[in-house]
């Protein structure tokens, strides 16, 4: 048996330097904390050297790190449920590795969390771009018309579809970068679904807690910076697992007469991405969007 409270789980591919930086704002944020912690590290085979550098960083207890090799590329979902499993705290914390806690940022939302443990399961703190703004990081469920909002309408800017609130709610869903739970939580509902490679884990996984009446919280007095997309590759991978994610969200959870709507949708944002792409003689958009119609 032990006795940690907290296992930080981390995800890392090709991003040796960021996932230091991360690891070093978590063992700086919890310097003077009463939080009997670890973290757990598992690397998705990455190819920059990554594996030298966690393994000297392992062998300095003061960082608090046990590091593992998955082997292969499982991706964000899988990697994930791999680290959990290897992790032996009380409470998990789903960070990402382009992660920078600011101040005592997990000992608040810890702390929040064990305050109403009975009706807080899952809770996210707010998120901040590298220039400090905020960053949207809490959300509405995909339905049609958030869909439709969030790719035509540029829902994220007017807080239609995604934002950042400023005081503490309950929401649907809250981003990924950063999630508290307790492990008896993620254990009952399996973790991620390790058929999503990347993008939209955390929108199945809290849609599923939801149908079994586990609620959601977005927590602003925590705050983590979080750079984003650093293990992507570039925009057109993002673009097209975002498409991927949504059909395979809607196969699994909406009636057929949804996912009609859902193609329509986006073949609808692909086309006119493309048409664009084609009059400004941008081949980015046009491989990109013409890769998203043919994937709708």
């Amino acid at each position: 048996m032990t006795n940690l409270d907290l296992s930080i789980i981390v995800v890392s591919y090709n991003t040796k330097r960021i996932t230091k930086d991360c690891i070093d704002s978590v063992n700086e944020s919890l310097k003077n904390s009463k939080i009997k912690y670890e973290i757990i590290v598992a690397d998705n085979a990455s190819r920059d050297g990554s594996h030298e550098l966690l393994s000297k960083m392992s062998l300095n207890k003061v960082n608090h790190l046990t590091y593992h090799q998955t082997g292969q590329n499982l991706g964000f979902g899988r990697g994930n449920n791999y680290a959990v499993k290897k992790s032996k705290g009380k409470y998990i914390l789903l960070l990402n590795s382009d992660t920078i806690v600011l101040n005592r940022a997990i000992e608040k939302l810890y702390e929040k969390y064990k305050e109403d443990e009975g009706s807080i399961h899952f809770l996210g703190p707010k998120l901040l771009n590298r220039d400090l703004t905020p960053q949207a990081s809490a959300a509405h469920f995909f339905t049609l018309p958030v869909v439709f909002a969030a790719l035509l309408l540029k829902g994220d800017y007017w807080g239609a579809t995604r934002s950042s609130p400023n005081i503490f709610k309950k929401v649907d869903w809250v981003s990924g970068a950063c999630i508290l739970t307790s492990r008896k939580i993620y254990d009952r509902l399996g973790g991620f679904d390790n058929k999503i490679f990347m993008y939209m884990e955390e929108v199945d996984l809290l849609y599923r807690a939801a149908k079994k009446n586990l609620n959601t919280y977005f927590y602003p007095e925590s705050q983590i910076i979080h750079l984003g997309s650093a293990s992507s590759g570039g925009k057109t991978f993002p673009i097209l697992q975002v498409y991927r994610g949504f059909l395979f969200f809607y196969k699994k959870h909406y009636p057929l007469t949804h996912l009609v709507g859902l193609h329509f949708i986006l073949k609808f944002k692909a086309a006119i991405a493309y048409f664009i792409g084609r009059i400004k003689n941008n081949q980015y958009l046009t491989t990109t969007y013409g890769e998203a119609f043919r994937i709708s």
